[in-house]
């Protein structure tokens, strides 16, 4: 964290600082740039070489941060995937609006057309948008969703030009690609229909097989080993197609969310198995959007991002490669859905030649809620005050080195409301007691995790002993990640009014009562 600076230094910093971001606005006014999302599914703060990955090689996202810049203090501001989705494309707190679960099959989508996007805010300033991959926001205004018909609203009624991908998720159905407002390879004579087992080609670790069926041609164009290389082949074409830009990409990849499905030419390639493979398949396809930025004369006059949307998860794979010795979220306590730092501080790195130093670490707070607010400074859209309100423009983060932090505090959101938390500087608050995410308590389990996990992990925690929450464990939790980054010791008790007023301002923020209310 940083030191208090003399007054002097401040000032002189800020007029560098300002000095700095103005002519960057001049350079890359000259010609807008190309931007390119990367969202990755579950990937942990430790599954990638520059954090210490041992077990699982990441050239591609390795040498991006060589070029660019990598953030150690990144954040979803959500541990689960649909509302830090959510927060990626309004630029708002998914608990806002107490949303804290994934969305499935039935569900409608969870944006309003009213709401300001990321996309809108591209398309004003005369961008081509598109999204390539998972969606997972739902589609249309009905439950249960009709999947036969055109699937609006959905990614083209926020902003987006084009829309090829997975419309939930690649563990649960439907197993088909949407295009636009329709499933591919639908026809009127073979439609879906709930309630009727598929007939398609599944791996284990699926999830409602029997859900939603029929629509055979649609299901057949639909093979696990080869998502992830139909979506790469379809971002590439959509780059290529749009090269005279502008152009806003977001590529929401699959990989490397389970069932952990790669291409044959990956299976075994690492000493992580599975979860390790996978890996390597989403490695690869960073570096093919690498390559085609370069061929297509691109990577100069593109910023190019690559984030998680929460942490990884400690599935049935994630258990194999955990005892394979690899730690998905490093030494960070927890994983996917908790509150805890391996929930939702995930990697990010970031790329533009030119106004981005290469090679440079940045320790700034920031978070993938961040990046509407970021957008609309590039491209000169000003934002009302009901637009984006949680969204800070941390353009200052990825080119320069502000003298003083960002943003003052986050609200993190958990898969457990209960459990929600906040960060100020070098305070985290969690509202609860655990981790607020997974609590299966046998090893196997697919959903593993909180205490029950810890004996399987050898994490440690002062709450927690032989696998349960102590029963004088404190009502929340509070931990100074400068003396204590892998939260060991809860000093809630200790640290009483500290803790009072981070609650109060994580109440004050979202505008309502939160968890366990401190006295």
């Amino acid at each position: 964290m940083r030191r208090k600076l003399p007054l002097i230094i401040l000032v002189l910093a800020f007029i560098w600082a300002t000095i700095n971001n103005t002519i960057a606005q001049e350079k890359w006014a000259e010609k807008a740039p190309n931007v390119i999302i990367i969202n990755v599914d579950d990937l942990g703060y430790g599954d990638i070489g520059v954090n210490g990955a041992t077990m699982v090689r990441t050239p591609n996202i390795d040498k991006l941060a060589s070029q660019g810049r990598k953030f150690t203090d990144a954040h979803a501001a959500a541990a689960v995937c649909s509302p830090s989705r959510y927060a990626l494309i309004t630029g708002e707190y998914p608990s806002r609006k107490d949303f804290y679960s994934a969305i499935f099959l039935r569900h409608p989508s969870v944006l309003d057309t009213s709401q300001m996007s990321i996309a809108k805010v591209m398309k004003s300033a005369g961008y081509a948008t598109g999204i390539i991959g998972k969606w997972h926001l739902g589609f249309g205004n009905e439950s249960p969703v009709d999947w036969n018909k055109p699937l609006k609203p959905g990614p083209l009624e926020f902003g987006f030009d084009y829309y090829f991908g997975v419309p939930v998720l690649n563990s649960h159905p439907p197993f088909v690609y949407v295009e636009n407002h329709h499933v591919v390879g639908l026809t009127p004579d073979d439609p879906l229909i709930y309630g009727r087992q598929a007939e398609t080609r599944w791996f284990p670790e699926k999830f409602g097989l029997a859900d939603i069926g029929g629509g055979r041609a649609a299901h057949q164009q639909y093979d696990d080993r080869m998502v992830g290389t139909t979506l790469k082949d379809k971002a590439l074409e959509w780059i290529k197609t749009h090269k005279e830009g502008p152009f806003f990409l977001y590529y929401a990849t699959t990989n490397i969310h389970h069932p952990f499905t790669p291409a044959p030419r990956f299976i075994g390639t690492s000493k992580a198995g599975r979860y390790g493979d996978f890996i390597h398949e989403l490695d690869w396809i960073v570096g093919e959007v690498m390559r085609t930025l370069e061929e297509e004369g691109l990577a100069e006059n593109t910023l190019l991002i690559l984030i998680s949307d929460n942490g990884g998860m400690l599935n049935q794979g994630g258990q194999d490669a955990y005892r394979a010795g690899h730690h998905q979220n490093g030494p960070l306590l927890g994983f996917k859905f908790d509150a805890w730092e391996g929930g939702h501080r995930v990697p990010m790195i970031a790329r533009w030649p030119g106004m981005i130093p290469a090679g440079t670490v940045s320790d700034e707070l920031v978070s993938n809620v961040d990046f509407l607010g970021t957008m609309a400074a590039l491209v000169g859209y000003k934002l009302n005050g009901n637009e984006a309100r949680d969204s800070y423009n941390i353009l200052q983060a990825l080119t320069g080195d502000p003298a003083e932090p960002i943003r003052d505090h986050l609200v993190i959101s958990p898969a457990q409301p209960k459990n929600i938390a906040i960060r100020k500087g070098k305070w985290m608050y969690i509202s609860g007691q655990g981790g607020g995410g997974f609590e299966a308590i046998h090893e196997g389990d697919h959903a593993f995790g909180g205490a029950a996990a810890f004996p399987f992990t050898g994490q440690k925690n002062s709450d927690i002993e032989d696998g349960e929450i102590k029963p004088n464990a404190a009502p929340a939790q509070l931990y100074d990640l400068e003396k204590d980054p892998y939260q060991h010791e809860n000093v809630y008790n200790s640290q009483l009014e500290i803790a009072k007023g981070l609650h109060e301002l994580l109440e004050e923020t979202l505008g309502r009562k939160v968890g366990v209310n401190s006295k």
